[in-house]
């Protein structure tokens, strides 16, 4: 049942992501910690993500900001992504699945209440962006954070869509080779197998939708959806606590 519920938890994440760059892993993960591990549902996400991103990089190689990614967010997303993995065993289950959920309702709050962003001095953007990459090692969920730093960045949607999505491809490859080499994927390989056709069916919808739906309402009623959830989350973990 658990199974289920994540692939059809991906559907509708990666439909997101393919249509925006962002949003593929921390709104799959929301829903799936509701009814299982955080750590599980992420070990399964990430190598899943990669099939999704490896193809959209390559057709949209043309818009990606390489100047960008390699001076201003990549050095620090790096950084912050090995403190993460490092911290990863020393937070107990909860309170990492509470920290997380904050965040969601964090972000999606932002983005339903104010949909303007300030401009961010450049120590400010660096910083945000070293706490991105840290949630990035702990839930392999760094984007809220990435696109709130980088909201006023000047990308076009294609350009902004290709170089996040640039990001998670290299990120999530390393992930998924720590994950190789410290044996979290023993056991992993027939799950793996049979959520692939979900993102496939994601990243065609999401593709579509890309170039036919207002990405601003669409956008909305995804972060109304995150924020229902992760106060959802945080109450669930609460009744576990206490």
């Amino acid at each position: 049942m658990a199974l289920i519920g994540l692939g059809l938890a991906i559907i509708f994440a990666f439909a997101v992501e393919a249509m925006t760059g962002f949003g593929s892993i921390v709104i799959a993960l929301t829903i799936a910690a509701l009814f299982m591990d955080v750590q599980q549902a992420m070990i399964l996400l990430v190598p899943l993500n990669l099939l999704m991103t490896s193809v959209m990089v390559y057709k949209l190689r043309s818009h990606i900001q390489v100047g960008l990614l390699a001076k201003q967010i990549l050095p620090p997303m790096f950084i912050g992504t090995l403190i993460g993995l490092a911290l990863t065993p020393l937070l107990p289950a909860l309170l990492t699945k509470f920290l997380f959920a904050l965040l969601i309702v964090w972000f999606a709050a932002r983005a339903v209440l104010n949909s303007s962003s300030p401009v961010m001095a450049k120590h400010a953007q660096t910083g945000v962006i070293s706490v991105a990459g840290i949630t990035h090692g702990l839930f392999a969920s760094g984007g809220p954070l990435l696109v709130y730093s980088l909201a006023r960045s000047g990308l076009d949607k294609s350009q902004f869509r290709a170089t996040l999505l640039t990001i998670w491809l290299i990120l999530n490859s390393l992930l998924s080779v720590w994950f190789l080499y410290s044996g979290q994927f023993n056991n992993q390989w027939h799950d793996l197998l049979l959520l692939a056709p979900c993102v496939l069916v994601g990243a065609v919808v999401g593709n579509y939708f890309h170039h036919k739906i207002n990405p601003a309402l669409f956008l909305r009623l995804v972060f109304i959806t995150l924020l229902i959830l992760g106060l959802l989350l945080c109450l669930t973990v609460l009744w576990q606590w206490f």
